[in-house]
């Protein structure tokens, strides 16, 4: 449990920095936020809302200070189907339900799993991520849908994001742009995309109402497939953000403080006409890159984004799109890891194909969640095949020929058993057997049912069988699970 004094200081101990990234972050969350509610089907203002009330709520009982939550795209797409068939209010309740799925997964502790993603993984993760930022900017890029001038403002934006910071870092240099931008288009007239094209603007304050759906299990049969995903995709992106954040700040957060965060963050989203959402990978870079680390930065970006849209709106819809789409090129630059091109050739070659396998699978599927999830996968399965071959049998026969030890080295586990199995000799005559497993560990049912055939199999050529170095995790599962010592094993050998 954080103390007072901890939680004090990650929210005033970087006051300055945090209050000017959180500007450019709610500048740049206006777009993103209509942007995913055109994904969801649904007004511009559910998306706004919901990036509102998550951001803000985020500062307050999240486990990542610094990191940025919102409505995204990650959970965007994951609504679609039920917003068509059912409407808004079942796209509430399903906010609702999702938050409380999430609470329940930080409650059990479930942020544990992240120590299993490999930092492949993680870096195609990354890798993808930039690559679906860059190209979530091409439609703002189209020569059909926008003229000339746009490209001259993307690059004049970008040598202001660049150029700046060598005249002064006092104020983040995406700040700037927008600043700049926006009052020469202003001025001049220039015709070129605004914010104010993206949709409409909410003008009134989020209410407190509740979903106005039949409190029946009909329902809740139909949210929960829908609540289920959302809350895991959320979760999975939330937790790979704050990983990556962890590292760009070199500090540690609590993961299943994060997932209850984000679980509170949507319960209460869904009650106020908000969508669900999770961390934002490019809006949590922009404000770390901005200076932004304490928990002052995600609410300033929320609260300043609802003041911006609801009192500020007619100014905020002359933002140039231009000035936008180059702020996220920068985190799309900044947030891939080119270094990870050169280590292919460097890297063992099973952390490269993990990597590109992941960039791959995400960006193909625009699901982070498949994505990780084949990284894994490869993962899980490369490491199997390294361990499996650290594992060796050897043997030892008596000088009268008559006992043969076996000697296990390594871990015995559903990769091994084939060549477990494979080096005993059932078909020599021996009176005694003795299989020694003190330099081996047995890990799974599949290496329990490969020591029960090996033992049933020259005890039905009439050897006595011993199992000697059982360490005491091995005989725990070995004792549950093994059959060889039971009444009517051998009859079942001889029936197989």
């Amino acid at each position: 449990m954080i103390s007072f004094d901890a939680y004090r200081a990650q929210w005033f101990g970087n006051i300055r920095a945090d209050v000017l990234a959180g500007l450019v972050v709610a500048l740049a969350l206006i777009p993103e936020a209509i942007a995913f509610s055109i994904i969801a089907g649904v007004d511009p203002k559910v998306g706004l809302y919901a990036s509102f009330s998550i951001a803000v709520l985020t500062a307050f009982v999240g486990g990542r200070p610094g990191m940025i939550s919102a409505a995204t795209a990650a959970t965007a797409v994951l609504m679609v189907t039920l917003v068509k068939d059912h409407g808004l209010q079942y796209l509430l309740a399903a906010t609702v339900l999702t938050g409380v799925i999430q609470i329940a997964m930080g409650l059990l502790k479930l942020g544990f799993v992240m120590r299993y993603v490999s930092k492949s993984v993680m870096t195609g993760f990354v890798n993808a991520l930039a690559i679906l930022i860059f190209m979530a900017q091409l439609p703002e890029l189209d020569p059909r849908a926008v003229n000339w001038l746009t490209y001259v403002l993307v690059a004049a934006s970008l040598g202001i994001i660049y150029l700046f910071p060598h005249v002064t870092k006092a104020i983040p240099s995406p700040l700037v742009t927008i600043l700049i931008l926006t009052a020469l288009a202003m001025h001049f007239g220039w015709d070129v995309r605004t914010v104010g094209d993206m949709g409409e603007l909410p003008d009134t304050l989020p209410v407190f109402l509740i979903p106005d759906v039949p409190l029946t299990l009909e329902t809740l049969w139909i949210i929960l497939p829908y609540s289920l995903a959302i809350a895991v995709v959320g979760l999975l992106e939330s937790l790979m953000t704050q990983n990556l954040v962890d590292d760009l700040t070199d500090t540690k957060s609590d993961r299943n403080q994060e997932c209850i965060g984000q679980g509170i963050a949507n319960t209460a989203t869904g009650f106020i006409g908000g969508m669900a959402g999770c961390a934002m990978i490019g809006q949590s870079m922009i404000n770390v890159k901005s200076g932004g680390r304490g928990r002052l930065s995600a609410f300033t970006a929320g609260a300043v984004l609802l003041v911006l849209v609801v009192f500020l709106g007619d100014w905020v819809a002359q933002i140039p799109m231009p000035a936008l789409v180059a702020i996220m090129i920068m985190v799309s630059i900044g947030t891939f890891s080119w270094s990870s091109i050169r280590n292919l050739t460097v890297h063992p070659r099973s952390s490269s194909i993990v990597m590109v396998a992941t960039v791959v699978a995400v960006v193909w599927t625009h699901n982070l969640a498949i994505g990780v999830l084949v990284g894994v996968l490869l993962s899980g399965i490369f490491f199997a095949g390294k361990i499996a071959q650290l594992f060796k049998v050897s043997s030892t026969i008596s000088k009268d020929g008559r006992v043969r030890t076996y000697i296990v080295e390594g871990q015995l586990f559903y990769g091994s058993v084939e060549d477990f199995m494979d080096a005993f000799d059932f078909r020599e005559a021996l009176d005694r057997v003795v299989i020694d497993v003190s330099r081996a560990h047995i890990w799974d049912i599949s290496s329990v049912q490969a020591l029960d055939m090996a033992v049933l199999k020259f005890r039905r050529d009439g050897a006595e069988v011993e199992i000697i170095g059982l360490n005491e995790a091995s005989g725990t599962i070995v004792d549950r699970l093994a059959t060889h010592d039971k009444p009517g094993a051998m009859a079942k050998l001889m029936a197989h």
